[in-house]
């Protein structure tokens, strides 16, 4: 009787099958955006790239700055001079003997401008190189502005381009970084991603290796490089990783014609376990000679070559 009485009240009680939900939660959510409203996908970048370049604002560089650094002793300031490694300082101890590299220094650094020239006693260059052989004269490099990996799709986007992009694990010679910046300038590539821990930056050293492409072709650091792959995954580029037992021969790759980030370990190790697995592709370079592994210069740029050709 009880349930008669409250189904001929007034009252609307909860309806059958609805669960207790009102009918508006029941409701859709409507259509799905177009892929240009999507955040993160490769077709929101490029129209945001667009807008950009639409207002004449340049990319956002979020990636940081790294510490300035001295090239201490009379030959490596020279060269770094020659090589068009930045600087903002150069340092000529007082009353020093001057030999024809001193000269040099000193002619390339006027000739350059933007340069300051500072004379300064011993006791001085000796505390700022923390007792090195300095031999009178110590070049201070800027602190280099690191973009964020997102700038280099961003770049490409900004270009109408597929990404063509190198991530760098585990490579702690900045001489290898410096080989691959030339090598990525040298294929139309749009840069390079290094990790922010154990791992080679833009020092003088990767400057000089560079031979000048470094002013160029942007340098990315990453916090947690597997999550860097992850994001560009997610933007629709495909992540290739270089490994000496991959699955795939270079060759074979059809994804090299497309938007790609090619990812290359330490000659030693290799690709770390995380990274490796984060990889759409592991890609071998075909060897006959049967060395072991390549330097990560040189294997980056032979993959490199190999999506130029693809994309020619």
């Amino acid at each position: 009787m009880a349930a008669n009485n409250r189904r001929m009240s007034g009252k609307k009680g909860a309806q059958v099958g609805s669960g207790g939900k009102r009918r508006r939660a029941l409701e859709g959510k409507g259509p799905t955006p177009p892929a240009e409203m999507r955040k993160g996908h490769v077709k929101q970048r490029a129209a945001a790239a667009k807008t950009r370049r639409a207002q004449g604002r340049p990319p956002q560089r979020r990636g940081g700055k790294a510490p300035s650094e001295l090239v201490v002793g009379r030959n490596p300031v020279v060269e770094a001079l020659r090589e068009g490694v930045p600087a903002s300082t150069l340092y000529v101890q007082q009353f020093i003997d001057s030999d024809e590299r001193v000269r040099e220094a000193l002619q390339l650094a006027a000739e350059r401008g933007g340069i300051n020239l500072m004379e300064a006693p011993r006791p001085e260059l000796d505390r700022m190189t923390n007792g090195l052989n300095h031999q009178g004269l110590v070049l201070q490099v800027p602190p280099y502005e690191y973009a964020h990996p997102e700038d280099l799709a961003d770049a490409a986007a900004d270009d109408g381009e597929d990404p063509l992009i190198v991530a760098l694990d585990g490579v702690t010679d900045p001489r290898n970084l410096g080989a691959v910046v030339r090598s990525v300038t040298a294929f139309g590539g749009h840069g390079v991603v290094v990790p922010e821990r154990r791992a080679a930056g833009m020092t003088a050293g990767a400057w000089k290796t560079s031979a000048g492409t470094a002013a160029r072709t942007p340098v990315a650091r990453a916090t947690n490089l597997t999550r860097a792959l992850e994001a560009y995954k997610k933007a629709g580029i495909v992540v290739v990783g270089l490994a000496a037992d991959g699955d795939v021969e270079l060759g074979e790759l059809e994804a090299l014609g497309g938007p790609v980030a090619i990812v290359v370990g330490s000659e030693g190790k290799g690709l770390s376990r995380l990274v490796g697995e984060t990889c759409d592709y592991r890609v071998r370079i075909p060897m006959p000679g049967g060395a072991e592994s390549l330097n990560a210069g040189v294997a980056a740029g032979i993959v490199l070559y190999e999506a130029a050709r693809r994309r020619s």
